[in-house]
């Protein structure tokens, strides 16, 4: 921007010293002796523009983005604009989050970003060192390691029609099969031999590895292409390290398998239809929970089915609606399918110049062996300037946290609410370092109590390091 800001100036002082401008001062500008002045060279002639919401090139008519953080606007201001919108439609590239999952066109797009000839390449990273201490009897200790690191290569065409490239990675299998304490969670095993109760399982070192095209039709339509091993289906809301509400917060939520667990499946291809703000898509994809061995890429038939309707009628809100079967998700039940339904809205504003508030809603079904389980979710972060301010609540009825006879046990209606709080620091232009800490408070049933000593608490203290 630095050399747009010089050649205004330079077009500023033109102006002020020309012929023109002195004549309007009282000045009379006389040639010197022996110097002939030029003629001044005719107004140049702009075309008009069109007409306000008309189209031109089969693209709707919409003001110039402003550039990406990190991008200077020079010899590829024409490419750097295409760049700004989305991979998989005519629409800012803010709006996309994790797989093909939609977000509010409002919310910031963290990442470093520069052009390499026709390719826009972006880069970010989040780590967090985390202390967790869960109390009550079926409580733990330790500390971990956990975040995301990731890449985007998107190279968009004169035609409109875009190609992007995506990897995502994880430090999460460096914590060990048993994953970290988290009171109420349950999940796929992570050991392969016994079910994870009270702790959340690391996930994949490979967290996504997809591409996608996306072919413009036309004004405000597209249809797309996506495939990932892994990859996300067309189900639930984005996951929630990427949910602007929560993604500050280190813990996982024990709503996970009922809303965005399907985010690392290993095979999936999904098809969609794109119109303004309304996006249709369905996804074929390996049903089965990541196994014990989170190092490697695994591979299976597309046997599974999601299906997922979004709407953004504003710049500040997203909502979906999806559905999805699954076939043999849980490696220690082979012979059980799964039915899940999810809706979700998400609300997203800019507070001044630099902050930001985001409130997600959620909810989510998980049915099998004839019963039905539901799960309820809000969570909200507001950020204002380094400070951010974030908080969950959950409530989700479960048959995992008690196993009778190696068979689940009966449904018991549990709830969480987590509060936290992390203050930035800026180390380098595109290096933060963070401090926070969150406190949780657990709600069990009566028949509950006894083994977790009663509403048991946790907490947890951690330091992030985030390169946007």
């Amino acid at each position: 921007m630095k050399s747009l800001r010089l050649a205004a100036a330079a077009a500023a002082g033109s102006l002020a010293f020309s012929p023109a401008s002195a004549q309007h001062q009282g000045h009379d500008a006389q040639p010197m002796p022996g110097m002939t002045m030029p003629q001044p060279a005719p107004p140049r002639q702009e075309p008009a523009p069109p007409p306000a919401g008309t189209e031109t090139a089969g693209h709707p008519a919409e003001a110039p983005p402003e550039p990406m953080g990190g991008m200077e606007m020079g010899s590829t201001d024409v490419t750097s604009r295409r760049a700004m919108t989305g991979a998989l439609g005519a629409y800012p590239m803010t709006r996309e989050a994790s797989g093909t999952a939609w977000q509010p066109d409002a919310s910031i797009h963290g990442g470093i970003e520069t052009m390499r000839g026709g390719w826009m390449l972006m880069g970010h990273a989040l780590l967090n060192g985390v202390y967790d201490r869960q109390g009550g009897r079926r409580g733990d200790d330790t500390a971990f390691v956990s975040g995301m690191l990731m890449g985007i290569a998107q190279r968009p065409f004169a035609n409109g029609n875009v190609l992007q490239l995506k990897a995502m990675l994880s430090p999460d299998p460096f914590m060990g099969s048993s994953g970290y304490p988290l009171l109420l969670a349950s999940g796929e095993t992570a050991n392969g031999r016994d079910p994870l109760i009270d702790r959340q399982h690391p996930h994949d070192l490979f967290m996504e590895l997809s591409a996608s095209y996306s072919l413009r039709l036309g004004g405000k339509a597209s249809a797309f292409l996506y495939a990932g091993l892994p990859g996300e289906p067309a189900f639930g809301p984005p996951a929630f390290m990427h949910r602007m509400s929560i993604l500050d917060s280190p813990e996982a939520p024990i709503s996970h398998h009922w809303l965005d667990s399907t985010h690392i499946t290993f095979g999936v291809v999904t098809a969609g239809f794109v119109y303004d703000n309304v996006k249709i898509e369905a996804s074929r994809f390996h049903g089965r929970e990541p196994d014990q061995h989170r190092f490697d890429i695994e591979t299976g038939p597309l046997d599974s089915t999601a299906v997922r309707v979004s709407w953004n009628p504003t710049a500040e809100l997203s909502f979906q609606g999806s559905w999805a079967h699954l076939e043999s998700p849980e490696q220690l039940e082979p012979d059980t399918n799964q039915t899940k339904w999810s809706a979700s809205g998400i609300y997203t504003r800019r507070l001044g110049a630099k902050g930001w508030w985001s409130t997600t809603a959620a909810w989510g079904r998980r049915s099998s062996g004839g019963e039905d389980l539901d799960a309820w979710v809000l969570e909200s972060a507001v950020n204002l300037d380094d400070w951010t301010l974030f908080g969950r609540g959950e409530a989700i009825q479960n048959n995992e946290l008690l196993f009778v006879g190696g068979r689940h046990g009966p449904r018991f209606d549990v709830g969480k609410v987590s509060l936290g709080l992390i203050r930035d620091f800026r180390l380098a232009a595109h290096v933060k370092l963070g401090l926070g800490g969150l406190y949780a408070f657990n709600f069990v049933p009566a028949p509950l109590k006894p083994f977790y000593g009663g509403d048991s608490k946790g907490a947890m203290a951690f330091v992030r390091l985030k390169i946007d």
